[in-house]
């Protein structure tokens, strides 16, 4: 056998005195613990590391240069650029009473780039009855946000928490069952084919298994592999919760996770199937150290993150702030590609908070979320500056599309642009615009 040295990091600990025990299934291997370093941090440095990555994966450098109809510069012109939407992936959750309700409709398309429909393309939501499927609702509320240019996230195909299963699910067995979660993945993955960014598979199949239990053990992996061989160009998400908000839940750890990635990884399909990793994110009082960690170790796959259905439930005088921690820490990880909230409003109540009341003036939730994104350069932020002697103007953005308008008194001349700032624009050539 070939000897093999085999690194493990990113050990996180809980809070006070910990014993950390690493074991072993193969009594031939030998654990080592070397160079063991506990430093304290502030919460200064733990900003300062949040703004370093932020500016390398988050933010990109952008030169313009005004020059004239001969090609000259031109010094002290006004740049000014807006940026018209956000290139980070951030959304909120949503219901159908978003459906015909304009001031909710204003308030959401003004912040957010991509959403979840809370139930509405959930199995049943879709068949409430057997042989009977209703997709009204979720397709008018996919065509409104395609209208609006807002993403949308599939959830979900189907649920293993057996507490959410229909009576009539329930009541079959052998073919009869393996015959409508079939059906139920075949039509709504075809329907949706290619207008959704990603899929939520089989919800929370680390803390539930009825399919498992009523399909055998592979049920998980039979489910992803018939969504992905319908819709092979969607990324198919494994979603989870306690795998960041709660280290002592074992079902669900990272090192549970990844087991599990692993399971659907070996799917024989044609064709390489798109995982993502889910992590919904429902904290009561974030452990942020752990949860960098947690970040980390899935981060190792190279499978992008989301946080999928991030929200606090804490009292009054500590949610916002926890929530504004958790978001922060989950935009700063270079591996988490979007995040979700959840939820912005709901007449009946929200899940465990909402971002607007119902009038939509924002609760302190929803004050975090304007306050992030007008950081992040969403909700129109403008950057304005003049032009060097050269006639260039640099300045970092966030990725993102923008609009550029240029001015300059003494020529009587403007001129007006679009671009898009991607993490592909390092180093920046400059962007010349005529005056």
């Amino acid at each position: 056998m070939e000897d093999r040295n085999v690194e493990i990091g990113s050990i996180g600990i809980i809070s006070g005195c910990r014993e950390s025990d690493q074991k072993s299934e193969d009594t031939t291997v030998e654990i080592w613990v070397d160079s063991v370093s506990l430093q304290p941090f502030t919460q200064e440095e733990w900003n300062a590391h949040h703004e370093q990555t932020i500016h390398k994966t988050r933010k990109g450098a952008m030169r313009i240069r005004a020059v004239n109809s001969a090609g000259e510069p031109v010094p002290n012109a006004t740049i000014s650029i807006v940026q018209n939407r956000l290139g980070f992936s951030f959304g909120c959750e949503v219901e159908k009473n978003i459906l015909g309700n304009q001031a909710y409709q204003n308030w959401f398309t003004k912040r957010f780039t991509v959403t979840t429909f809370a139930n509405e393309m959930k199995w049943y939501s879709t068949e409430a009855v057997r042989g009977k499927e209703d997709y009204t609702t979720a397709d008018a509320m996919l065509r409104f946000f395609k209208q609006h240019g807002v993403a949308v996230r599939g959830h979900n195909i189907v649920w293993n928490d057996p507490k959410y299963q229909l009576s009539w699910v329930t009541s079959l067995s052998g073919n009869d069952l393996y015959n409508a979660v079939k059906r139920r993945v075949s039509s709504v993955v075809s329907r949706y084919k290619g207008q959704l960014v990603s899929w939520d598979v089989v919800n929370e199949n680390l803390h539930f298994s009825f399919f498992e239990s009523k399909m055998g053990a592979q049920a998980s992996y039979n489910i992803y592999a018939l969504a992905h061989s319908i819709d092979p160009r969607t990324t198919m998400f494994m979603n989870e919760y306690n795998t960041l908000e709660q280290p002592g839940d074992s079902a669900s750890s990272p090192a549970k996770y990844l087991g599990k990635l692993r399971e659907l990884q070996s799917i024989r399909v044609a064709g390489k199937i798109q995982l993502g990793i889910g992590l919904e994110s429902h904290f009561n009082t974030p452990n942020i150290p752990y949860m960098r960690s947690a970040l980390d170790t899935l981060a190792a796959t190279g499978l992008p993150i989301w946080l999928t259905e991030v929200d606090v439930q804490a009292p009054p005088n500590v949610q916002a702030n926890y929530f504004e921690q958790v978001l922060r820490e989950g935009h700063a990880h270079p591996q988490v590609k979007g995040m979700v909230t959840w939820s912005g409003y709901s007449p009946s109540g929200c899940y465990k908070m909402c971002l607007t009341d119902g009038n939509f003036r924002n609760l302190p939730a929803g004050d975090v979320v304007d306050k992030l994104l007008r950081e992040w350069g969403g909700l129109r932020v403008q950057t304005t500056g003049l032009t060097d002697s050269d006639g260039f103007f640099e300045a970092s953005l966030f990725h993102g599309d923008y609009d550029i308008n240029i001015a300059h008194p003494l020529i009587n001349s403007t001129a007006s642009h679009s671009f898009t700032l991607t993490s592909d624009d390092s180093p920046p050539s400059p962007f010349v615009v005529h005056v």
